[in-house]
């Protein structure tokens, strides 16, 4: 890929259909806005649909608005459930960054239970639709994360919302990992993926309702951040282009901050087999969603 790669360099979407979760704002709305022009079918997931159908008036192309709430797994199903016909890709994009102190619906801590287990939750009920590929955005965090299975949930730590964050995000890149393991082992042709945008200016940044911290993180928006539309541009890559599983594409310049995207690497945490089974088990134990049968992926 050269450096100068960018979302005109997309390849045709036309007759394919994408997922984006968390597609009405900041880089789910960008990666919908491209391939959507390049002509794939979107469906916007989001939690508030009026906001969704908003940013859908927004978009040149084919898309659709579908209510998700990734902080609770009776929207995860609902939304699963009334998915219909095949599904190309999933683009498991929202997520919720460094926020103070909170529960899902279901009683995980906030950024784990939404950044994780949702997308495990709704990855899972949906794999038997997909026929080309998963991918998950993930984060440069992921270097400062810990997984603790004794303490998924902060309830025996006390509670780091910097720590939280770096968990779910180690955890995106570990489920990648074990879901590309039973892929290959199930004979699938399906393919997991992972992305990171390195710094890109959103509206994720600024939601720790700490006054220092949301204040160094306008200041690096300012000085350090490309772009929600060149930070979409590894999400895209991972998306659109002939990969192999496995794949973790960022940006390609320094400290992964910005630049045309790239293949990067991943700490030896979030390359660690074992721990990537482990979490599955525990994540599908909370959330009561396994891997499809054999005989629901068919040849897939």
């Amino acid at each position: 890929m050269t450096s100068r790669w960018s979302a005109a360099d997309i390849p045709s979407q036309a007759g394919r259909t994408v997922v984006v979760t968390g597609a009405n704002s900041g880089l789910g709305l960008a990666t919908t806005r491209e391939l959507a022009r390049a002509g794939a079918r979107v469906v916007m997931a989001v939690r508030d649909v009026p906001r969704g159908e908003q940013a859908a008036a927004t978009v040149d192309g084919e898309v659709e608005v579908r209510r998700l709430d990734l902080a609770d797994l009776a929207s995860v199903r609902d939304f699963a459930t009334e998915w219909t016909g095949d599904l190309d890709v999933l683009v498991n994009n929202a997520g919720i960054m460094m926020v103070p102190a909170g529960l899902t619906v279901d009683g995980f801590e906030l950024q784990f239970g939404t950044n994780h287990l949702g997308h495990f939750a709704l990855t899972n009920l949906l794999l038997p639709h997909v026929t080309d590929r998963v991918v998950t955005v993930a984060s440069t965090m992921h270097r400062a994360g810990h997984v603790d299975l004794a303490d998924l949930n902060w309830q025996r730590r006390p509670y780091s919302a910097t720590g939280a964050y770096g968990q779910s995000k180690l955890a995106n890149l570990l489920f990648t990992l074990e879901l590309q393991r039973r892929l290959t082992e199930g004979g699938s042709r399906v393919r997991a993926l992972a992305a990171h945008p390195g710094w890109a200016a959103t509206n994720l940044q600024g939601r720790s309702q700490s006054w220092v911290t949301d204040r160094a993180m306008k200041l690096g928006n300012a000085l350090l951040a490309q772009s929600g539309e060149q930070g979409a541009l590894p999400s895209l890559a991972a998306a659109t282009l002939d990969l192999p599983g496995g794949s973790y594409f960022g940006p390609s310049g320094w400290n992964e901050m910005r630049g045309a995207p790239t293949l990067v690497g991943r700490t030896p945490s979030a390359s660690d087999p074992e721990l990537a089974r482990r979490l599955w088990e525990a994540s599908a134990e909370l959330t009561g969603v396994d891997f499809p049968a054999p005989a629901d992926l068919g040849e897939r």
